[in-house]
C-alpha cells in the first residue's frame, strides 16, 4: 500500500514533469539549432530528409542549444571518463566551487546567527539593522563580486577567501531571517511560565528559544547552502579563474562551447541538490536527537 501510494503521488507526477521537460527541450533544441543547420546544408548544396535534417541539428559540435543527450554524454565523459585531477573533469572543478561554498557557508550562518541573537535581544539593532540587512539584498552580487575581488586584491588577499566571502554575502541573509524568526517563535504563555521559574534571560535563550528555532534554522540553512554555492560560482567568474565551476562558464562561453556550459549548469544543479540534501538529512538527525518525530 505505502509503495503505491509513493508511485502514485511521488514518483509518477515527478517523472511526467521531467518526461515532459525533456520533450519540451529537444522541440527548442530542434528550433533553435535549425536556422544554422539549414545554412549549412544550403552551403555545402544538400537536401537532406526531416528526418536526417532534426538528426543533424541535435548532433551539431557548438549548437545554440545542447540536446539532452549532448549534455548527458558530457557530463558522463568529464565525470566518469577523466581523472580527478584532470581540468576537464567536473569533479574536480566542482570540489574546487565546493571549497569555497562551505567556508562561505560556515562564515555566513555564524554571522546570520550572530545578528539573530543580537536583534532579538537588542532593540536598537532590530530598528537600526534589519532594515539595512534587507536593503544589502537589494545589490546585484554580479554588482558587489568584482568590487570585492579587486579590494582584496589589493591587500593581497586572493583565492579562497574572496569567493568565501561573497559566498558570505548571499548566505548570511537567510540564517538572519529565519533565526530571528525562530527565537521570537516562542509563545507569551512558555515565556511566562519561564519567568514563573525564575529563569535567567540565558536560561530562557538556551531552554526556550534556542530549541524552539532550530526548525527554523535547518530551513533556512537550505536556502542559505544554495544561495552561497551561487555566491561562488559568481565569485570565480570576475577572477578569471581556471578552476571551479564558474570557470568551466567561462571557458565555454569564450570559446561557444554550449554544451560545456549546459554540463557545468548540470555539474552545479546536481551540486546544489547534494548540499540541501545534506543538510535536510542533518536537521532530521537533530530533530531525532531532541525528540522528534520522524517524519
Amino acid at each position: 500500500m505505502e509503495k503505491e501510494q509513493f508511485f502514485r503521488h511521488r514518483f509518477l507526477p515527478v517523472t511526467t514533469i521531467v518526461l515532459a521537460l525533456i520533450v519540451i527541450w529537444y522541440v527548442f533544441a530542434v528550433i533553435l539549432n535549425a536556422p544554422f543547420q539549414r545554412d549549412m546544408d544550403t552551403r555545402a548544396n544538400e537536401t537532406p530528409g526531416s528526418v536526417e535534417f532534426i538528426g543533424r541539428t541535435l548532433s551539431q559540435p557548438k549548437p545554440v542549444l545542447p540536446a539532452p543527450h549532448q549534455v548527458a554524454q558530457n557530463v558522463f565523459e568529464n565525470t566518469f571518463m577523466r581523472r580527478l585531477s584532470s581540468n576537464r573533469s567536473l569533479v574536480y572543478h566542482s570540489w574546487v566551487t565546493l571549497s569555497s561554498t562551505m567556508l562561505g557557508f560556515g562564515f555566513g550562518t555564524l554571522l546570520g546567527i550572530v545578528i539573530a541573537v543580537g536583534i532579538v535581544h537588542i532593540r536598537a539593532l532590530d530598528r537600526s539593522l534589519m532594515p539595512w540587512i534587507i536593503a544589502s539584498q537589494t545589490v546585484p552580487i554580479l554588482a558587489i563580486a568584482p568590487m570585492v575581488i579587486v579590494v582584496l586584491g589589493a591587500i593581497n588577499i586572493t583565492g579562497l577567501i574572496p569567493k568565501a566571502l561573497i559566498s558570505t554575502y548571499l548566505s548570511f541573509f537567510p540564517v538572519a531571517v529565519g533565526m530571528v524568526k525562530g527565537l521570537r517563535s516562542p509563545e507569551v504563555m512558555h515565556l511566562d511560565l519561564m519567568r514563573t521559574y525564575n529563569a535567567t534571560a540565558a536560561q530562557t535563550f538556551w531552554k526556550l528559544r534556542v530549541p524552539a528555532s532550530v526548525p527554523f534554522l535547518f530551513t533556512s540553512m537550505k536556502v542559505a547552502i544554495a544561495a552561497s554555492l551561487v555566491g561562488a560560482i559568481v565569485g570565480e567568474l570576475p577572477t578569471g579563474a581556471v578552476a571551479g565551476i564558474g570557470s568551466k562558464l567561462l571557458a565555454g562561453s569564450y570559446y561557444s562551447q554550449t554544451i560545456d556550459i549546459w554540463a557545468a549548469l548540470v555539474a552545479g544543479s546536481v551540486l546544489a541538490a547534494l548540499l540541501v540534501t545534506i543538510v535536510g538529512l542533518v536537521a532530521k538527525v537533530v530533530d531525532r536527537s531532541m525528540g522528534g518525530r520522524a517524519a
